[in-house]
């Protein structure tokens, strides 16, 4: 038997390899699950990143979205509100009213609209005002609604009343045209009539007493007298114009002019007051005097309202009366 200087349990110096490979192996082991382990925390944080970003990103599409369907419910109630007081001018002083508030709302609301970091509340919030402008705005489209009603209804009775209105003008001007006529008809109906006239050449004498006489020379005035008469004119002062006309075609003693219907504008000798008693005969009388009374044929015309009531002649020569 060999004797040795190694003790029993002592290994050998072929055995030392087999442990450092084993070592090693275990080394890489651990190596390759840390960095395993690495990859799968890379792996999951960048899944949790993209989840982020994603749910960001969502988020603000939303907002964007929501933004966007806000401001186009804002300018449609914009163009309501335009269109309500554009088009009925009886809405302007609502407008009036409203615009004080919408002003206000509108400045707060496009603030939120065009902030690009409004939060939701913000965004709930311009909804919120832009909601209660479009119920302001539908309680204004009712009264515009009511009120276009009651002018067409006003309208359909203006249009009524017009034509009453020009019925009753037309009426009016055919009962005026009928009461024109039918005072003209009474004008001319009050037209006293004249009779039993009569030119009676009168000579003063110094005593004082009158005679008819039978020379031209000796007359000193002419006396007109006859009877006027009417059914119809009430009692009250008339006017009775004498026209005496010379053998020389000369107005004796002219005193004005009168306006006649028929004759046109005639120089009168005397205006004679007569003091009328409806229905009764009214004899008047009256003097025609001048120096001298021609020879010839003296004209004598009765004029009453215009019209020629009556007429005589009386002729006067040298040597006598005539007529």
């Amino acid at each position: 038997m060999t004797n040795t200087n190694y003790p029993l349990d002592t290994p050998t110096p072929q055995s030392q390899p087999v442990k450092n490979k084993n070592t090693k192996n275990i080394v890489i082991g651990l190596l390759a699950a840390g960095l395993l382990g690495t990859w799968g925390y890379l792996l999951y944080d960048k899944n949790k990143a993209e989840k982020t970003i994603n749910d960001q990103q969502a988020s603000i599409t939303k907002v964007t979205d929501e933004k966007g369907e806000l401001q186009n419910n804002f300018n449609a109630a914009l163009a309501r509100l335009d269109s309500i007081t554009g088009d009925n001018n009886n809405m302007q002083g609502e407008k009036s009213i409203l615009q004080k508030e919408i002003d206000v709302k509108k400045a707060e609301i496009r603030k939120i609209l065009n902030d690009k970091n409004a939060s939701q509340a913000q965004l709930a919030k311009a909804k919120s005002m832009i909601a209660d402008l479009n119920s302001k705005i539908s309680g204004l489209e009712e009264e515009v609604t009511r009120l276009t009603g009651e002018n067409q209804e006003l309208n359909t009775s203006n249009t009524s009343l017009k034509q009453e209105k020009a019925d009753l003008e037309t009426n009016l001007t055919t009962r005026t045209t009928e009461k024109e006529e039918l005072e003209k008809t009474v004008d001319v109906a009050s037209t006293f009539s004249a009779s039993n006239i009569q030119v009676v050449p009168v000579d003063e004498r110094k005593n004082g007493k009158e005679k008819t006489i039978s020379t031209s020379k000796k007359v000193d005035k002419l006396v007109v007298s006859f009877d006027v008469e009417n059914r119809v004119a009430k009692s009250g002062p008339a006017d009775m114009y004498l026209i005496v006309t010379a053998p020389d075609g000369k107005i004796v003693s002219g005193s004005g002019v009168l306006n006649t219907r028929t004759d046109g504008d005639k120089n009168f000798t005397a205006k004679i007051p007569v003091d009328y008693v409806q229905g009764q005969l009214k004899p008047v009388q009256f003097p025609i005097r001048q120096d001298d009374f021609q020879t010839g044929n003296y004209k004598i015309e009765i004029y009453h309202n215009g019209f020629k009531i009556g007429e005589g002649v009386r002729s006067l020569k040298k040597g006598g009366l005539f007529g």
